[in-house]
């Protein structure tokens, strides 16, 4: 079965609006600060406004996309599983990646530190687990099955 682009949108955009709360009031209760458009506008020296664009395009298209035409087929179990699985991998890649080029270290050792990995995850978990539910909703059982 061929993935439904509305549906990976509306859960990159769901997904996306739970991780950006969670960001901006979760975090902070675990004593961390995140604010990804700073640190993308950071990284590539822009205005903030910037960095926040790149962050929604990311976040609602781009890795929607790759998970649902891609990787969404080749995984097991509900849809919510799946997408958990997406954002397992979205938050290895920040923390093995993208936070040693901000200068923070594997897993943000020189910044935010365990807190900051852990509040990551969460964030991560919650979109993966939205988008792929979104994705996936209206699939009869067999169409699940079959991906």
């Amino acid at each position: 079965m061929r993935p439904n682009f509305l549906r990976l949108v509306l859960g990159g955009l769901a997904g996306t609006f739970a991780l950006t709360l969670m960001m901006m009031f979760v975090a902070p209760m675990m004593g961390v600060h995140m604010d990804i458009a700073t640190n993308i506008a950071s990284m590539l020296n822009t205005p903030w406004v910037l960095g926040m664009i790149i962050h929604l395009m990311m976040g609602v298209l781009i890795f929607p996309l790759l998970y649902g035409y891609l990787l969404q087929r080749h995984l097991s179990g509900a849809g919510a599983v799946r997408g958990m699985i997406w954002g397992s991998i979205l938050w290895l890649m920040l923390e093995m990646l993208v936070m040693p080029m901000m200068g923070n270290g594997f897993f943000g050792a020189n910044g935010p530190g365990m807190k900051g990995a852990v509040a990551a995850l969460l964030a991560h978990l919650i979109y993966g687990g939205l988008l792929g539910w979104i994705a996936a909703s209206g699939q009869s059982p067999d169409m699940v099955e079959a991906m």
